[in-house]
């Protein structure tokens, strides 16, 4: 799924690492990142990671504010890259 798969798989091994659900169903990553740390974690730039994070922020599927994300649909994201659903002991970032 390229880079917008190594993003997808990122944020949801990040909400089933360090994810706290809030309301509206929605997951707060309670792991400040900026997007370079991100973009490390992807393998891809910056910029790309900036325009990926802008994009689902403008399709309402995560917001950030100051480092910290919150997924308002998780299952867009694993539809988006087939995800399997993995025990979550093997889909974490550790």
């Amino acid at each position: 799924n390229g880079k917008k798969g190594a993003l997808f798989s990122t944020l949801i091994r990040l909400s089933n690492t360090y994810g706290k659900p809030v309301e509206n169903d929605a997951i707060f990553i309670d792991f400040q990142l900026t997007n370079t740390e991100i973009a490390n974690l992807c393998a891809t730039s910056r910029e790309m990671i900036n325009r990926m994070l802008n994009d689902l922020k403008k399709h309402e599927i995560i917001t950030f504010d100051k480092g910290f994300i919150t997924i308002h649909d998780l299952q867009f994201l694993k539809n988006e890259i087939a995800c399997e659903n993995c025990p979550l002991q093997i889909c974490r970032i550790d």
